[in-house]
């Protein structure tokens, strides 16, 4: 039921969203005025920090539905309920990280392009199918757990949910794998890896959000299902970092990597603000504290549920950004055996500074996102309803 109250903190709430949205269409347009020379991006880093955001909601908007899977394809009572805020995440996230994509591109009219004439040999033209098929997708997903005659067919969508997600995350790593010109990417592991991230990434951002809208409504999760939860960031945190180590390690291995390897972990050759993201952000906020609040007795709750999830956050934009930006700044290696000299900087550490405009496109894309999730609760009934599923009346 609707008070006045929620009424007004729905749209207070949607004001600020729409307003954090604007922000970024503002910073695209004025980018797309002025050009990317106002931006920290140049020659050697066109990927920056707008990437980070994208990347990271489009990777989230994968892992988020993993909640309804665990329901809907694995039958675990307890995720039911969550099936449709899973599915609404997932479109809101992916709606703001193409948002950002596209805006960041410099000429998002190109589109069209993209979208009439298709380039099978490119990844990115995968990817169009990808992204348009995983919305399809969910959004008939959905429509199962809506109505109730189509309640029968809600597994097989789960099903064609969960293997298309797969795909699509897939696709997303391979973006980097295929890049055989960086040292910092090609890697048949990143595939895997960033499937496992995003059920790390996603898993994070649904406890976050489950927990506002909940809170708004006055209600809250259960302890057994919150403790369920948390083991299960707990596995996901730590198999991302097992597979982090495990990729890494692979690259140290191969001799023509090792000089990137040595930038990034160790800081040498001018890589010291990217080896103190990844260890102090990625490893020790992003990972290893989480853990600790996840698995410690003694801090067992849901504060450090909510807690955990937020530093699995912090540092998933850490690691994206040591990874995207960081491999783009250390030098192309374009005569292998030779030192290369020129003035125009080969060999030569690019410098990157994020400048307002690009942060708050990458703020704008999660403004979208948070907005198209507000208005989905505001208009169905999307929120957890844990004790109609223990009365057998769930999704």
């Amino acid at each position: 039921m609707q008070t006045p109250a929620s009424t007004r903190n729905f749209w207070l709430l949607a004001g600020l969203g729409a307003i954090v949205a604007g922000a970024g269409l503002a910073a695209a347009h004025t980018m797309e005025l002025h050009g990317h020379v106002i931006t920290g991006m140049g020659n050697e880093v066109v990927w920056g920090l707008p990437h980070v955001f994208a990347i990271f909601m489009i990777v989230a908007a994968s892992g988020v539905l993993n909640v309804a899977s665990v329901g809907s394809v694995f039958g675990q009572a307890a995720y039911k309920p969550r099936a449709r805020l899973s599915g609404l995440l997932c479109l809101a996230l992916l709606a703001g990280g193409l948002m950002v994509l596209m805006l960041d591109l410099g000429r998002p009219d190109r589109i069209v392009v993209a979208m009439t004439h298709y380039n099978l040999r490119s990844v990115f033209a995968w990817n169009v199918v990808l992204y348009s098929g995983m919305a399809a997708i969910v959004l008939v997903y959905l429509w199962t757990l809506f109505e109730p005659a189509l309640a029968r067919w809600t597994r097989a969508a789960g099903i064609a949910a969960l293997v298309w997600r797969f795909v699509l995350t897939t696709g997303t790593g391979s973006i980097f794998g295929f890049l055989v010109a960086r040292q910092a990417y090609q890697s048949a592991l990143l595939a895997p890896l960033f499937i496992l991230l995003s059920l790390a990434w996603g898993l994070a951002l649904f406890l976050l959000a489950q927990a506002a809208l909940l809170h708004g409504a006055g209600r809250r999760m259960p302890d057994a299902v919150r403790q369920r939860l948390a083991r299960l960031l707990g596995i996901f945190v730590a198999a991302s970092l097992y597979l982090v180590a495990v990729q890494h390690m692979t690259a140290l291995y191969e001799a023509r990597r090792g000089a990137f390897e040595a930038f990034i972990l160790f800081g040498q050759g001018g890589g010291g603000r990217y080896a103190l993201l990844f260890w102090a952000g990625y490893v020790l906020a992003g990972s290893l504290l989480p853990l600790l609040l996840v698995f410690l007795p003694r801090l067992a709750g849901e504060r450090s549920l909510l807690a955990a999830a937020l530093l699995v956050i912090l540092g998933a934009f850490a690691w994206l950004y040591v990874f995207i930006v960081g491999g783009q700044a250390f030098p192309l290696e374009i005569f292998p055996g030779h030192a290369v000299r020129s003035s125009f900087g080969d060999g030569a550490v690019a410098s990157y500074f994020p400048s307002l405009p690009e942060l708050l496109l990458g703020v704008g894309g999660l403004g979208a996102a948070f907005l198209i999730a507000l208005v989905g609760t505001r208009l169905f009934d999307m929120l957890p309803r844990d004790e109609l599923a223990a009365k057998g009346q769930g999704a």
